[in-house]
């Protein structure tokens, strides 16, 4: 189970939560940009993620359709702003492909993935276009919710 290590958010409209995830930087990075790993703990269990499209470099777009238990599917798009491998992903919902805008930009998040003795500091920023926004995504269960991805992150690399 990933450690939380905790830090400050920069920001009233950021998120932030950092894991000490038991895998090295590579394996976490590669359950980000492999879709076939990604559909694998991407959404909190009841839910889960039935498809994820991923076009791996600054402005490729990126589809994931995450399914409810009761059946509805719920399809996230949006554009890698910076793509570095192993290291860094950024990626925000402000555009649904290429360079087209969103109706509704949400989030950009910033995922780094540091080594720390054969481990990974895993830490994801979330900054949202608003301060209302931010409150919606941690009521929405922000920091519960990417914790079991992440739980279940690490038990999918623990395979690898």
């Amino acid at each position: 189970m990933p450690t939380r290590i905790e830090m400050k958010p920069s920001s009233d409209r950021e998120l932030v939560l950092c894991l000490l995830i038991n895998a090295p930087p590579e394996k976490v990075y590669r359950a980000w940009t492999d879709p076939n790993l990604l559909v694998q703990w991407f959404t909190p269990k009841p839910w889960s993620t039935v498809r994820a499209e991923l076009d791996l470099r600054p402005g490729g777009t990126n589809s994931i359709v995450m399914k409810s238990p009761d059946g509805a599917e719920f399809p996230n798009s949006g554009v890698y702003l910076e793509v570095i491998p192993n290291k860094k992903l950024v990626l925000t919902d402000a555009f649904r492909k290429a360079w087209e805008p969103s109706e509704k930009p949400f989030m950009t998040a910033t995922l780094t993935f540091e080594e720390q003795g054969g481990k990974t500091k895993y830490t994801a920023r979330v900054t949202h276009w608003s301060v209302s926004d931010r409150e919606q995504h941690e009521q929405m269960g922000f920091f519960s919710g990417w914790e079991k991805a992440a739980e279940q992150l690490e038990e999918v690399v623990s395979k690898l």
